[in-house]
């Protein structure tokens, strides 16, 4: 869910951005997108829509994947496209959190996914994996390949598992069947290294998820040694960055610990990270298809080098000397090592002559510069600590380079959303980040009146979760560091007796902490009773009474939080008021229900 704010951003800012990622010989240039099958549970940092929130349910329009895959592939028509669920909807599991239980309705739900992006988006999915960081179910996995080639989707390739090298290798080993249908082992964060028994496979070994380091220079110093030392010391020929862009509140966890940051679209700010061009070295002087030349790649004096060829010619070499103090990722855990300034030669046999020198050096803004050399025969560089050099026969690299975006600005401190959007391009309205449940645009047909145009909690079982989400929903907007504020919004309790929902401030938490979230929860119920919590889950109660609030009716909530007093009106009269808050000082707001059930929201408005 890190792409959360990015389809929010006005033309031509948003353009420019995916120009920085994906168009080629541009920015990043980037071969792969791995994209969530959305399941409608926490997948770090929010909710992605299922495409079957039910069974008797599809709808390919939800989310932003879609969208984001199609911009990929209008820039770059030869992007891999990858598709690996988080979690799935409940209905997948009938009622167990477990999705091999039912491995027929399981393959069936993925491969509805491929089919719905090809028959609705005119995409082709190139790779699809099993369960992300999650057990493996062979039989499942064989199921899935049966699946895929009954629909004539036999270029579909499967990667497996997406956790760690074991024991997806040990089992191909013993299963031919399994080893027949598996063509990708992907393994995550291996820091470099792999393990005898994928070796022994021989199949195509994957970092399928690496980097997830916060993007400064040593982010860049980390992206730049993984994406050589993963196939020097580890054998891998691909390495796919979490995340793409950090487009979601910073505050969340691991925030901006993508390829670059765009968490404005309110402003229209962003800022092209060094990893972008780190990225560039690789991917500007390669294809997907090009081979690696099997050369040891370690540097006398610390560092390393790849090089790979297209077979027809062409060569591209890539040299890394990060040190460890500049090149340390989030995890694994870095052995200490050490690299020295060195003289390195190389020696080319045949008629390679490599013409361009590109060159990013630690601390510069002349990250990603070009200058003509010819190299041919045996050719010495020096090489000082924290530099990249791509060295090619290629001369289509370039560093493009859009009008600065605006200045930073924070989020709006007077925000109003009616909702009221017969045809929205995206299921969700902006900026408000689901993280429990899922929050989408409805039309409300029985409703003649005011609230025709809504915005409704959709998700009504727990789904098959893979973080710990919250047993109430939640989506929350604004600035973390809002401290006073006024929330007001309409609600729409749909679920008899026992349904509730919430308006909030001052919250603190999201993402793969959502349980644990605090702030002023402002709660009513359909049995006629209201409260105020300091927690999302409900177990810190500052007040309740009666209210008079009864379902399928509109009611109009206000939370008004000053210093260390709240106070609440229904329907513009208070309810309650004097209420002591100490903890937290400040967050976001949200709104959201009492459990996994319909409601609906209309008119929101924060001014903080």
């Amino acid at each position: 869910a890190t792409s959360r704010l990015l389809v929010n951003y006005q033309e031509p800012y948003r353009s420019q951005i995916l120009d920085y990622l994906f168009k080629p010989n541009f920015g990043a240039s980037l071969h792969i997108l791995k994209v969530e099958i959305g399941g409608d549970g926490q997948s770090t940092d929010g909710t992605e829509p299922s495409h079957m929130h039910y069974e008797n349910d599809e709808n390919y329009f939800r989310g932003y994947e879609w969208w984001l895959m199609k911009e990929a592939k209008t820039r770059n028509p030869k992007i891999k496209l990858i598709g690996l669920p988080w979690t799935f909807p409940a209905w997948i599991g009938k009622g167990e959190n477990w999705p091999y239980d039912y491995p027929d309705v399981t393959a069936y739900y993925v491969v509805s996914w491929i089919l719905g992006a090809k028959r609705y988006h005119d995409l082709d999915i190139d790779y699809i994996g099993i369960w992300n960081e999650r057990a493996f179910s062979s039989k499942y996995i064989k199921l899935l390949r049966y699946t895929l080639d009954k629909h004539d989707l036999q270029q579909v390739r499967i990667v497996a598992s997406d956790r760690l090298w074991e024991p997806i290798s040990f089992v191909l080993l013993l299963d031919s069947e399994l080893h027949g249908v598996v063509d990708v082992i992907g393994a995550h964060y291996p820091g470099t290294k792999t393990v005898p028994n994928a070796l022994l496979t021989k199949k195509k070994l994957w970092s399928s998820e690496d980097y997830s380091t916060f993007n400064d220079e040593v982010g860049a110093g980390c992206w730049a040694r993984i994406l050589n030392q993963n196939y020097v010391n580890g054998n891998m020929t691909s390495t796919i960055a979490w995340n793409l862009v950090a487009s979601y509140y910073e505050e969340l966890p691991f925030g901006r610990c993508g390829l670059m940051t765009a968490q404005e679209p309110w402003s229209g700010h962003y800022k092209v990270e060094a990893p972008i061009w780190i990225t560039a070295h690789t991917t500007q002087f390669t294809q997907p298809g090009w081979s690696y030349l099997q050369v040891d790649g370690q540097l006398e004096g610390g560092g390393s080098f790849v090089a790979l060829t297209d077979g027809l010619g062409n060569l591209t070499i890539i040299i890394e000397t990060m040190t460890h103090n500049h090149s340390q990722c989030i995890r694994p855990l870095l052995p200490h090592f050490s690299v020295t300034p060195q003289k390195a030669t190389f020696y080319l046999k045949g008629s390679f002559r490599l013409l361009h020198t590109w060159q990013s050096f630690k601390h510069s803004c002349s990250a990603f510069t070009m200058r003509c050399n010819v190299w041919k025969g045996s050719f010495s560089l020096y090489l000082n600590v924290d530099e990249v050099y791509t060295l090619t026969t290629l001369k289509t690299g370039q560093k493009c380079g859009c009008p600065e975006p605006p200045p930073p600005q924070p989020f709006p401190s007077n925000y109003k959303d009616d909702f009221n959007i017969r045809n929205p391009p995206f299921s969700e309205a902006p900026n408000f980040a689901d993280q429990t449940g899922v929050f989408e645009y409805f039309i409300n047909s029985s409703d003649p009146g005011d609230h025709v145009f809504t915005l409704r909690q959709v998700v009504v079982q727990r789904p098959i979760t893979w973080a710990s989400d919250a047993d109430q929903t939640i989506s929350l907007i604004g600035n973390f560091q809002w401290v006073n504020m006024t929330v007001t919004c309409d609600i729409y309790i749909e679920k008899q007796r026992d349904g509730g929902v919430f308006i909030a401030g001052r919250v603190d938490n999201g993402g793969i902490y959502v349980r644990r979230t605090k702030g002023v929860f402002f709660w009513v119920f359909a049995d006629g009773t209201y409260r105020v919590t300091g927690d999302l889950a409900g177990e810190e109660i500052l007040m309740k009474g009666l209210s008079g609030v009864r379902d399928n009716t509109w009611h109009t909530l206000t939370l008004n939080i000053q210093g260390t007093s709240a106070s609440g009106l229904l329907n513009g009269y208070p309810l309650w008021e004097n209420v002591t808050v100490s903890k937290p000082s400040n967050g976001w707001a949200a709104i959201g229900t009492r459990s996994f059930e319909f409601a609906q929201f209309d008119n929101f408005h924060v001014e903080a």
